[in-house]
């Protein structure tokens, strides 16, 4: 109790904790236990809670005796404390893909116990595609062969406007042939990215039937739709 008396007397306090009763002082710092001292504009503050004055500041722990018991770091500032938050919420994206993988790679060892297995949903998945590019290939045909008669009867009328009808056949062909040979594009461009997406599912796959831990090799990117299930391309209107 001395070293603590010396302290507070060396500082602009010392008359206003003076004035408090010694038994109150005492029992107050038997409670908390624990002192706060720092220095402001050269003048020393001593609190028994954490000083406003500094918060900004690195502050002295002292015991009931004087001694110190360790210094209580600056609270961060505001451009500190975004930061931080932003870190955490990077971690916690982190951890939440981590675990995303880690159930990714479990339900693909549930769904593909084999290779067998994989090659099978392969095969149904990419025959799907093929059966859709093929139909919507006969319907291009179908179209072109639709054309012709109208081209040829454009023949009795060079030089002169096309009756509306004619014209509006050959617009409608003209429409609906090229939404089809979208379609068709698009389907073939689905055929080649479900085929990586499954290349890309067996190399995984291959690793975790060797032992790999689910989740062990990396974070899924979650734009990845899952290989055995591909999205459906939209069918162009008649």
């Amino acid at each position: 109790m001395h070293a603590l008396a010396r302290l507070l007397a060396a500082t602009p306090l010392a008359a206003a904790i003076a004035a408090v009763p010694a038994s109150a002082l005492a029992q107050e710092q038997k409670k908390a236990g624990t002192i706060y001292s720092c220095v402001v504009n050269g003048r020393t503050i001593v609190l028994d809670r954490p000083i406003p004055e500094c918060a900004s500041k690195e502050q002295r722990i002292l015991n009931s005796d004087g001694s110190t018991r360790g210094t209580r770091t600056p609270e961060p500032t505001s451009d500190e404390r975004a930061a931080m938050e932003a870190r955490q919420q990077e971690e916690a994206l982190a951890r939440a893909q981590q675990r995303e993988a880690i159930r990714r790679d479990r339900n693909l060892l549930l769904r593909f116990p084999n290779e067998k297995a994989h090659n099978k949903a392969r095969e149904a998945a990419l025959d799907d595609l093929r059966t859709s590019i093929k139909t919507s290939e006969q319907r291009l045909a179908a179209l072109e062969k639709e054309r012709k008669p109208l081209i040829d009867e454009t023949e009795f009328y060079v030089g002169k406007p096309l009756p509306t009808k004619l014209k509006q056949a050959i617009d409608a062909n003209d429409a609906t042939t090229e939404a089809q040979r979208s379609l068709v594009a698009n389907q073939k461009a689905e055929l080649v990215r479900v085929t990586k997406l499954y290349d890309e599912e067996l190399e995984r796959l291959r690793k975790l039937w060797s032992g790999a831990q689910p989740g062990s090799m990396g974070i899924i990117a979650s734009a990845e739709a899952p290989a055995s299930a591909p999205a459906k391309p939209k069918a162009a209107k008649p």
